[in-house]
């Protein structure tokens, strides 16, 4: 296993432990607080942290599976594994959503009367709102460090946490001020429509790159220089890129003159993929294929210099309109 995702496997576990314990205590406190001062919307609250402690649970697991080495059932390691988890996330916090939506809408249409929240259930709230923006600071440093999707879009789901605990908060307010407990049920039900929001955002960002898509253009742009850097690589051709966690893996395809031995151009190669590592950080895996100039075959995959320069000027074209 490389020493970038051993740290990025220990960064994980550090970050996913803190926020473990926070979540397990907050998530306590809501659902036993909602119940006691009958509130809906606070236990609802309760029941995505308790999500959260799940979630919590699988970075850790995650972080024990991608820092094990390649083996002969996984010759690119484990890394994807972090990413079937922001998948699984996603899945987790849409349930929890619809069935905070279903029991809410339930409770609207049936007409259930509801009494007014009392009190604890504003200040469990308050505490919650003030925990979940430090739970999700602490995430999105960490995320940065580690350069990790799953941390990022668990840091984005506690940013949403604080908006969702903010609305329940409004909810609880206007509930209480005009004395009408049924608009707890509705901040409820809006908690729940944001929960759903938040799953489908980092289920599409996950499965973008389960997809090996969604790469930005600049980074192309980028690996075609590294190519034209270099004394006597050319026409760079059939170039891909992915993430295996948060790393990137580069395929590319250079010509060199056909006269040259193949220690020549092997090192003309090893000198592309410094040059790539020079302007694109945290590279998983670098292939550099090499082919004698002017030869000629089906390219079916991958992008080419002519191909990015025309996306370019597209991207260009369409800003100016």
């Amino acid at each position: 296993m490389s020493k970038s995702l051993d740290n990025k496997a220990s960064l994980i576990k550090k970050a996913s432990i803190t926020t473990l314990l926070g979540n397990i205590i907050l998530a306590a406190a809501k659902i036993v607080t909602g119940i006691y001062a009958g509130s809906m919307a606070v236990v609802g609250d309760g029941i995505d942290s308790s999500v959260d402690v799940v979630i919590d649970i699988m970075n850790i697991v995650v972080a024990g599976i991608i820092s094990r080495p390649a083996d002969e059932d996984h010759p690119w390691g484990h890394g994807r594994a972090e990413t079937v988890a922001t998948s699984l996330l996603a899945c987790i916090l849409f349930f929890a959503g619809a069935q905070l939506i279903l029991n809410s809408g339930k409770d609207i249409i049936m007409g259930v009367s509801k009494e007014v929240p009392s009190l604890p259930a504003i200040i469990v709230t308050l505490v919650s709102i003030i925990g979940k923006i430090l739970l999700a600071w602490w995430l999105y440093i960490f995320g940065k460090k580690a350069n990790s999707p799953m941390l990022r879009a668990h840091a984005k789901n506690m940013k949403a946490d604080v908006m969702l605990s903010a609305g329940v908060l409004v909810g609880l307010g206007l509930s209480t001020l005009f004395n009408i407990g049924v608009i707890d049920s509705w901040a409820a039900l809006l908690v729940g429509i944001w929960i759903i929001k938040t799953s489908l955002g980092i289920f599409t960002e996950a499965n973008t790159e389960l997809m090996d898509g969604g790469t930005n253009k600049i980074y192309y742009q980028h690996i075609i220089e590294a190519v034209n850097s270099v004394k006597e690589a050319g026409k760079p051709h059939r170039l891909r890129m992915r993430r295996i966690a948060g790393l990137w893996d580069v395929d590319i395809d250079i010509e060199v003159p056909p006269q040259k031995t193949v220690i020549e151009a092997h090192w003309i190669a090893f000198m592309v993929e410094k040059a790539i590592k020079d302007r694109i950080e945290n590279i998983y895996d670098i292939m550099v294929h090499v082919e004698p100039a002017g030869n000629v075959e089906a390219e079916g995959f991958g992008l080419t210099e002519t191909t990015i320069q025309e996306l370019k000027d597209t991207e260009s074209g369409e800003e100016k309109l």
